[in-house]
């Protein structure tokens, strides 16, 4: 095995966390954003879903052009993560309209291509053994990143919500920076010298990856649904029950950041049990969460309600990072970055169809109904995985 500082992963984590911050900045701040740009009250779902369309247009130019596996990723990740904060703290101007705010927020999306599967290509170029470990703690800082906007805004209350965007802004700059001052290339990186416009279908060639990747693909249509709607959870909660005193902002941040905790335990189980087998259970485990959630509104008691939603937020991360694992283990090592990104893409244009559908029967049918339909994907992902090889590969 190749030695490396031992420094190299908790910078890769550090900056993870500092650049995602910038992907939930526009939803924690979502009311104070439609009461001072009077945007219509439909704008949280088109604030979520036009950041996750960006993304996905640029995980389709970054894999297309092969970005990270032809130029330096610390490079890749410094650029992004200045560009996506450029996009990010345009918001706070005034003159800002709903278009215009879509726009910034897309483009904030669209480099966060170049962070999130970016920063799991820099990590697979240090960590051959243990990749379940190392991608766990990167995809905990992803969450915790994801989930900081929304502690902000607790803990922000009497500031103006442009602290919010001036804060994540600062954040992506330093996080950039570390990277590309204290992570090198890496030595199993395997750089290609030309664009290969076959690696965006090539990849999926390989049975295992194919599973990995299906597997992922139901795991995504659950996970940034049940993030965007946490809110409404407990809103909706708190208008059954109105004795129900909740701090929707600080426990939407619980919620969603202890699931990064869940990441990094479940990276640890993968190198005892296997990649594959501790992601088939927590995806088996936040499916019949989905199941079960109606039942769970009926409670009388927030405690026990808000315990379901932290079960919750734990399981339906916790399998993120070993698909990725799966991914990463089961790409040709010259594509990987190409892999990676391609299947964070697919991944999240499922997540918009999702976070639409629940968007449009919210108005057809009771709220604690809703994130049953949730169930569909995980449903189908562990169909995929139990299709494969019943041999588990080690995180």
């Amino acid at each position: 095995m190749s030695q490396h500082p031992k420094w190299i992963l908790p910078i890769i984590v550090f900056s993870q966390f500092c650049c995602t911050s910038l992907w939930f900045a526009g939803n924690a701040v979502v009311d104070e954003l439609i009461i001072h740009f009077h945007l219509p009250l439909s704008a949280m779902g088109h604030i979520t879903s036009v950041v996750q369309f960006g993304f996905i247009t640029g995980t389709l130019v970054f894999a297309f052009l092969t970005i990270a596996d032809r130029f330096s990723p610390s490079l890749v990740f410094l650029a992004s993560a200045f560009a996506g904060g450029l996009f990010n703290i345009g918001v706070i101007f005034e003159g800002n309209s709903f278009i215009s705010l879509l726009v910034l927020r897309f483009f904030t999306g669209f480099f966060l291509a170049g962070i999130y599967p970016v920063g799991m290509k820099i990590a697979a170029d240090y960590f051959k053994a243990g990749l379940g470990k190392s991608l766990g703690y990167l995809v905990g800082a992803l969450v915790v990143g994801t989930a900081f906007p929304h502690l902000l805004k607790g803990f922000t209350i009497d500031l103006p919500w442009r602290s919010v965007f001036i804060i994540t802004t600062s954040l992506a700059v330093i996080g950039g920076l570390f990277i590309y001052l204290f992570v090198p290339n890496g030595p199993f990186r395997k750089p290609s010298q030309k664009v290969d416009f076959t690696s965006f279908m090539k990849v999926f060639r390989v049975a295992k990856f194919r599973a990995a990747a299906f597997g992922y693909f139901g795991h995504m249509w659950e996970l940034y649904a049940f993030w965007a709607f946490v809110p409404v959870m407990l809103i909706a909660f708190s208008k059954m029950h109105p004795d129900a005193q909740l701090n929707v902002p600080v426990l939407s941040f619980l919620i969603i950041a202890l699931g990064g905790l869940a990441c990094v335990i479940g990276g640890y189980l993968a190198q005892s049990f296997g990649a594959k087998k501790i992601a088939f259970t927590a995806l088996f485990l936040s499916c019949m969460c989905c199941l079960i959630s109606p039942l769970m509104y009926l409670l009388n008691t927030s405690f026990l309600f808000v315990s379901f939603l932290l079960f919750w937020g734990l399981v339906v991360i916790a399998d993120s990072p070993l698909f990725s694992t799966l991914v990463a283990q089961n790409a040709i090592p010259e594509e990987r970055g190409t892999a990676l990104t391609i299947v964070n893409c697919i991944g999240f244009a499922i997540t918009i169809i999702s976070i639409q559908l629940l968007i449009l029967l919210q108005l057809l049918i009771p709220v604690q109904f809703l994130f049953i339909v949730l169930a569909v994907g995980p449903i189908l992902g562990l169909l995929a995985l139990r299709d494969t090889s019943s041999r588990h590969e080690k995180g």
